[in-house]
């Protein structure tokens, strides 16, 4: 699933070519599931003669802000993606969202597996409530004190809270594996069980992890790709995140990663430098 990284490449790459263009049709909505809050009538009835005037991002939701206080919300799921493709090009396949600009452009939301999802809201005040209903602070701009006060209301294990959506928006999978590899932080920590050190370690590791894969454009490994279709770099420097077997990149460390299942969810990590009981001397293994 595109988590905060992706999201935000996308937004941005949208809102350079979208802001300001009027939109003069909507189509190709095939998947009623995929429009909870709205038909593909009123799609179109709303959003056609509408200019953008914003496009931002809120945990993986792209938000569409329309003239006339109306919205258009879109979450990737799994595997959706929203291309930037000219009118001239043929919808491709999978593509269950087509907004048309009066600049020839139109953007695709394709998605094979039917996960994503698109909401239309019309106020401010609607869309915050839903937004508000589901997702915690934003990862880049929470403060080490405030990341401190939420940790010391929750309990359970790290990895689980970092998925945890209604705590810090954004965080999927990959990055909590890639966050706490560099945070020095086993998966099964228990929250509790955290010092103030070892939280200063995961606040600077959720900075740095997730702002070095957004310069990186996100991480393309199945079918992530940007608003202009192309894929990202970020795979291409992974610690731990689908490394099974081979050694930690930790020059003092070399141990190997091994794969385990934490929160339901394949998990990657170094059982040396990610000690579940805490903080232990590194030990290289003799190869």
């Amino acid at each position: 699933m595109p988590e905060l990284p992706e999201v935000e490449t996308t937004a941005r790459g949208l809102r350079e070519r979208l802001l300001g263009r009027t939109i003069v049709s909507v189509g190709s909505l095939d998947w009623p599931r995929m429009a909870p809050n709205a038909t593909l009538d009123t799609l179109a009835t709303t959003a056609v003669g509408r200019t953008i005037e914003s496009i931002a991002r809120r945990g993986k939701y792209v938000i569409v802000g329309l003239s006339g206080e109306a919205y258009l919300v879109l979450h990737r799921k799994m595997s959706g993606n929203l291309v930037l493709r000219t009118t001239d090009l043929p919808v491709a396949a999978h593509t269950h969202l087509t907004v048309a600009f009066d600049d020839g452009w139109r953007l695709d939301f394709v998605d094979p597996r039917k996960f994503g999802r698109i909401y239309l809201f019309l106020g401010r005040d609607a869309l915050d409530i839903f937004l508000d209903e589901r997702l915690g602070p934003e990862p880049l701009e929470i403060e080490r004190t405030e990341l401190d006060r939420l940790l010391e209301r929750r309990r359970g294990r790290l990895k689980s809270l970092l998925l945890d959506q209604t705590f810090l928006a954004g965080i999927g999978n990959l990055y909590a594996d890639e966050i706490l590899w560099e945070a020095r932080l086993h998966p099964q920590r228990s929250v509790e069980s955290l010092s103030a050190r070892e939280r200063g370690r995961l606040h600077e590791a959720i900075q740095h992890v997730l702002s070095t894969a957004i310069e990186r454009r996100g991480t393309s490994l199945s079918d992530y790709v940007d608003a202009e279709g192309e894929p990202g770099t970020n795979q291409n420097y992974l610690q731990v995140y689908g490394r099974a077997g081979l050694p930690c990149p930790r020059e003092e460390c070399g141990n190997t990663i091994v794969r385990t299942v934490v929160a339901q969810r394949g998990t990657w990590v170094c059982p040396t430098c990610q000690p579940i009981a805490g903080r232990r001397r590194l030990v290289r293994t003799t190869r």
